[in-house]
């Protein structure tokens, strides 16, 4: 069984990670006037990445999805980073 996409509720707007060919994309939906609704990318997961090249992308996402503090870090604990980690590799497969 495979998890083509999931949608996890952000601080802001709803983020979407969409299983690719190569692994995923974690993407927000935004509008603008000259292009209209588009799928703005956060991040590309390979599935041959290391863990850790995974992790410091799942950091970048837990900005979007907890927000940022004062010093523009992701308002998150270390589980919590984990937490959207595991779904990014549920559904690139790894």
């Amino acid at each position: 069984m495979n998890i083509k996409t999931i949608v996890i509720a952000g601080v802001q707007e709803d983020i979407k990670i969409t299983r690719t060919d190569a692994g995923a994309t974690v993407s927000v939906e935004r509008f603008t006037r000259a292009a209209g609704k588009h799928d703005h990318v956060i991040a590309e997961v390979g599935r041959e990445e290391d863990r850790d090249a995974r992790y410091a992308k799942a950091v970048e996402v837990a900005k979007a999805v907890y927000g940022t503090d004062r010093r523009g870090r992701a308002a998150a604990t270390n589980s919590m980073v984990h937490d959207v980690l595991n779904e990014i590799e549920r559904v690139a497969g790894c």
